[in-house]
């Protein structure tokens, strides 16, 4: 039984389980949104709450402690700068796990952690917009995207010319079998 024992084991050692969840943690407080299984970012969620409650506090000692966890100082300057000022006033709840898909090769569940009020559209969602809007342009009959060409403007094989001298085929030869005759 699992009485009293918090928090998932994620089939690692301690050791393991620790240096991942502080890349999970850096690699989130730096993207501010990043995609991994369910079960961890639901455990990875418990410590970037702790990290930007330490962020918020802003002392020496919780910027000693935040740098136990976070592997970069530049993520641990934005944390104590940017995000302590952003989450000021928000008394919790700095995260959101959002559910995706199964992943294809194992079947995991996967979802994307991000931390909730984020302010830019990260470099996948803005190229997934801008290639939405591109569609419904072309949709409406607006200009088509240049250095494309449309399927009926493409020469048909019959259309091409033929590379090189045209081969006759090579006349059969009849071998005598090797059997007697």
């Amino acid at each position: 039984m699992r009485h009293r024992n918090a928090g998932r084991k994620l089939g690692r050692t301690s050791s393991h389980r620790r240096a991942m969840l502080r890349n999970l943690v850096t690699s989130l407080l730096e993207h501010e949104q990043i995609e991994t299984t369910d079960a961890k970012a639901k455990e990875l969620r418990r410590v970037a709450e702790r990290m930007i409650t330490l962020g918020k506090r802003g002392s020496l000692h919780a910027r000693r402690q935040a740098l136990r966890v976070v592997r970069s100082r530049a993520v641990a300057a934005k944390l104590f700068e940017e995000l302590a000022e952003r989450y000021r006033t928000r008394p919790g709840g700095y995260t959101r796990v959002l559910k995706l898909r199964t992943r294809v090769g194992d079947a995991a569940p996967v979802s994307m952690i991000e931390l909730v009020d984020r302010t830019a559209l990260p470099a996948k969602a803005a190229e997934a917009a801008k290639t939405a809007k591109e569609r419904s342009e072309r949709a409406r009959g607006e200009e088509k995207p240049a250095g494309r060409r449309a399927r009926a403007e493409k020469p048909t094989r019959a259309e091409k010319p033929a590379k090189g001298k045209a081969r006759e085929p090579k006349p059969t030869r009849k071998t005598k079998s090797s059997k007697g005759t």
